[in-house]
């Protein structure tokens, strides 16, 4: 009997500790998805865009989130990367942009906020002034469509050239209507634009790429895109996320932060007019 009693508590020893060591992973798991979740991945643009959420970041960290920001130098891994989920939202791009991408990419991406714009600017290369333009000068320009017509119709506003008034937000070099100084628009990516600047006469950049070779809108454009223009309004830069996540809670938070008092006033005072907050 005494040892039946003995053999019997073994067994309920072990079955104690078989029971205990089995609820610890159970309990890690737990406690890392409750971790992991109150992380958020983002991809963006180096600047302005990475620069304002690491801003946003410091609001966020209030309310115990860690933003974690992965910086992308062109505009097309960034939307790849969210739509395989190795991102949870992607801030870099405006809505005609994304639309673009996602009826080429079979993507299905969505806007979730606006925060910003930045002003396309025309600048010097070896023409310093639109007056100094000649006969057949090399006119730099996105080559990507929606940026590539923001330009075309930012020449037209100057009157260097006019455009098939049915173009409109898809116009391209082909919708030029009129030419008078036979201009050469020369499309090259918008990350090479600032580049190009000492072999061309005058190129239109996008504001990031301006800002991140150096340049500001409001200092060193010949002419840029006016705070009441249709490309202002059209062209905000959005943060974007796939669909079906527009109500995540940590997104959510990411939109307060971005749109916080905090964020407008260092995106106001740090650009001065290259960027212009929306909210």
């Amino acid at each position: 009997m005494k040892k039946f009693f003995s053999t019997s508590l073994i067994i309920a020893l072990a079955l104690s500790l078989l029971t205990a060591c089995g609820a610890k992973p159970e309990n890690n798991e737990t406690q890392t998805k409750t971790e992991s979740s109150k992380k958020i991945v983002v991809g963006a643009s180096i600047t302005p865009h990475a620069e304002i959420l690491k801003v946003a970041g410091e609001v966020l960290q209030e309310q115990g989130y860690e933003l974690v920001i992965k910086e992308f130098e062109d505009y097309v891994q960034p939307n790849l990367t969210l739509e395989s989920k190795e991102l949870d939202a992607n801030y870099f791009q405006h809505q005609p942009y994304l639309d673009d991408f996602n009826a080429e990419n079979k993507t299905n991406i969505v806007s979730v906020a606006a925060i910003h714009y930045e002003p396309l600017g025309i600048y010097p290369g070896k023409a310093k002034t639109l007056d100094e333009l000649k006969e057949g000068a090399q006119i730099a320009v996105p080559n990507d469509t929606t940026n590539e017509a923001r330009a075309l119709l930012l020449l037209e506003a100057q009157g260097l050239i006019k455009l098939n008034p049915e173009a409109g937000l898809k116009a391209t070099v082909k919708d030029i209507a009129e030419n008078p100084k036979n201009f050469k628009i020369v499309e090259i990516e918008a990350a090479q634009l600032a580049r190009s600047l000492p072999d061309v006469d005058i190129a239109v950049i996008n504001g990031n790429y301006a800002i991140k070779a150096g340049l500001n809108v409001a200092r060193d454009a010949i002419a840029k895109e006016e705070k009441d223009s249709l490309a202002a309004q059209t062209y905000a830069n959005i943060l974007a996320v796939r669909k079906g996540d527009e109500n995540r809670e940590e997104i959510k938070a990411l939109v307060n932060a971005l749109k916080s008092d905090k964020v407008k006033e260092f995106i106001e005072t740090t650009y001065e007019g290259a960027v212009v907050p929306v909210f």
